[in-house]
């Protein structure tokens, strides 16, 4: 297995650890520099030293927490170029819900810290503090949705990604499609549908497994599993389809449900949801 190939396996966690890391970093730099700063600045600290990570801290916790709903808005809402003014207005108003939101996130875990602490956190004059806060927030939503949009660009260039060969609509595949092209790395590869032994839900994207490598497809599962149907792939999960012939065993679950083990070893589970759909599609 490629190092691609790892990380496309396990790329949900390798996200989330690197923006923890990130953050948590980020934070612990600014905290430090705060304190390095106050002891330039006078000859006796004016916080308790334990405050400054405390600020940094809560407001790094605040954007980990909102980070999902920065790409969650991309994906439902992204800009349209055709009406600049109107996805402008759209963007400006999510900026400030997602100032206010951090505001809020960030003074509720400092009180309760310092309450902790038994002392008292004063937020100050309400829409200056406000104003002031904005002004940082609108720049990091700007950089998060720039960070997003490059992270999406370069991964879809390493990992490729699957189109019908035939050109259709986008909300179908062409009737008794049979290969899919690849396009990566500025190359264009060609892959049959039936070497795809399972399919992921991915977002938007519905992820499509052929050994060790993945290739992500514009297209909801549901709809994705019902037009491929016909190619011998079931539905067994709101996450995941199965090309039926790549089966390889099914061990039934003291909860109902089943567990379905694949040539390549992967175990995937059936759901109760799937398991009359599943039964009838195998008779």
């Amino acid at each position: 297995m490629s190092k691609l190939q790892h990380y496309q396996n396990y790329k949900f966690r390798y996200e989330i650890a690197f923006l923890i890391v990130y953050f948590f970093i980020n934070a612990t730099l600014l905290a430090t520099s705060v304190i390095m700063e106050g002891h330039r600045n006078y000859d006796e600290l004016p916080f308790q030293m334990w405050e400054p990570f405390i600020w940094e801290y809560a407001s790094a916790i605040s954007t980990l927490i909102l980070f999902p709903c920065i790409v969650w808005l991309l994906k439902k809402s992204p800009f349209e170029w055709q009406t600049v003014p109107s996805s402008l207005t759209k963007y400006f108003f999510a900026s400030i819900v997602f100032s206010v939101t951090h505001v809020a996130i960030m003074v509720g875990i400092k009180e309760v810290v310092y309450w902790f602490m038994n002392t008292r956190y004063d937020f100050g004059d309400f829409w200056f503090e406000m104003f002031y806060e904005y002004r940082k927030d609108v720049w990091s939503f700007l950089i998060f949705i720039f960070a997003i949009k490059s992270y999406g660009f370069i991964l879809s260039r390493l990992q490729g990604e699957a189109s019908p060969i035939a050109e259709g609509e986008e909300s179908s595949l062409p009737v008794n499609i049979d290969r899919l092209l690849i396009k990566k790395l500025g190359k264009e590869f060609i892959i049959k549908v039936e070497d795809v032994q399972w399919l992921e839900s991915a977002g938007n994207y519905v992820n499509l497994h052929i050994d060790d490598r993945i290739y992500p497809l514009r297209f909801t599962l549901g709809k994705l599993s019902e037009e491929l149907a016909a190619k011998g792939f079931c539905r067994i999960h709101r996450s995941h389809a199965v090309r039926l012939d790549a089966i390889e065993s099914i061990t039934p679950l003291s909860s109902g449900d089943s567990e379905v083990k694949l040539i390549t070893g992967k175990i995937l589970n059936l759901s109760r949801r799937y398991k009359e759909s599943f039964k009838s599609q195998l008779s």
